[in-house]
């Protein structure tokens, strides 16, 4: 992998820091989760359990019933990751490390691995946001092109035609092809994982074998025929893979967003890292109270890219700052009014560039 760095860190990101910790210290707030995020956290859990004894020991006789039960199922997984596994691998749920470790593990739980993840968007994600052939948020699959420094093939034509297709499989490859891609290769698209000792081998395997027994094995035993276990299963995958996709994609592949090159040669990033964030990522629908509780505030990924240590839910809160320093150091902050504007804007971006 190339070497990527940044201007050091000027007047802009110091002011700017001190500004979310003066809110802070004026409410006397931790910056990490607290009643909202709690109170969410037990719902969502409990409408896990409850879906799962519906779909699994009580299967819906009418099709339709079981195909909504499943489809709220995925998109259950979803809003636990956004919301609960999101904020605790990035040690912003809790003050209490004990607390972010197990609610991390929530990630295993759904069937990927918390510690592969951190890796691959905490470190790398993180640091080098939009930059092709570091970031592996752009590196996903070559069916799909998502930085204009990558090369073109001809089905790139179509790919805002068929890049809902791929996003709704993009759960199922994760579970079961990229985290044993990266646990193999010990790298995640080059960057080497560290630190990856007999406790987490272990928790690797539990986590796996756990995944299949909770949402294979038991279910094709209830589940009174095995087709209809199958379309049940492929339909919470889909929608869990969809949801997850887009809300990720809306932050960082849309016409607002700038992309760096570090593919043939190192780079030096012409800003300093903060600068860099709000050129690579854009925010949507930040006045949706509803948009927010459901993205867990990843609508607000810019305050998200900045902040990433402090709970998703102060950032509407932190938007008006961000947004208030960003107006007086002249930088453009990149926010999209509606999820809707987003969507367009996505795939507008989508198919420009599978035409140029």
């Amino acid at each position: 992998m190339n070497k990527v760095t940044f201007r050091p860190t000027a007047k802009f990101y110091t002011i700017l820091r001190e500004e979310v910790q003066q809110y802070f210290n004026d409410h006397k707030i931790s910056p990490k989760g607290d009643f909202r995020l709690y109170s969410k956290t037990i719902i969502l859990f409990a409408s896990w359990v409850y879906l799962y004894v519906q779909l699994v020991f009580f299967t819906p006789q009418s099709i339709v019933l079981g195909v909504v039960l499943s489809l709220l199922f995925g998109f259950n997984w979803a809003l636990l990751g956004f919301n609960v596994c999101h904020d605790a691998c990035h040690s912003s749920y809790s003050n209490n490390k004990t607390i972010n470790s197990i609610l991390g593990y929530t990630f295993n739980f759904l069937g990927a691995n918390a510690f592969f993840w951190k890796t691959k968007h905490n470190v790398v994600h993180h640091t080098f946001t939009n930059i092709d052939g570091v970031d592996a948020d752009i590196l996903q699959t070559k069916l799909l092109r998502l930085a204009p420094t990558q090369q073109k093939m001809g089905i790139h034509r179509f790919q805002h035609l068929y890049c809902m297709a791929l996003y709704a499989i993009s759960y199922l490859g994760w579970v079961f092809m990229n985290d044993f891609e990266k646990y193999f290769s010990k790298e995640v698209k080059g960057t080497s994982i560290h630190d990856f000792n007999f406790k987490e081998h272990f928790v690797f395997w539990l986590s796996k074998a756990m995944y299949v027994l909770i949402y294979l094995v038991i279910p094709i035993l209830f589940v009174p025929k095995f087709i209809v276990f199958l379309a049940g299963y492929l339909l919470a995958s889909m929608a869990c893979g969809l949801v997850l996709a887009m809300v990720f994609q809306l932050a960082h592949i849309v016409e607002v967003t700038e992309f760096e090159d570090a593919t043939e040669r190192d780079l030096s990033v012409e800003n300093e890292w903060a600068i860099h964030q709000l050129c690579t990522t854009a925010n949507f629908a930040p006045k949706n109270k509803i948009v927010s509780w459901i993205c867990g505030g990843l609508n607000f990924q810019v305050e998200h890219h900045l902040f990433p240590n402090i709970s998703h839910v102060h950032y509407p809160k932190l938007h008006l700052i961000v947004e208030k320093i960003c107006a007086q150091h002249g930088i453009d902050y990149k926010c999209y009014d509606s999820m809707t504007e987003a969507l367009g804007s996505h795939f507008r971006r989508m198919k420009y560039l599978g035409a140029v």
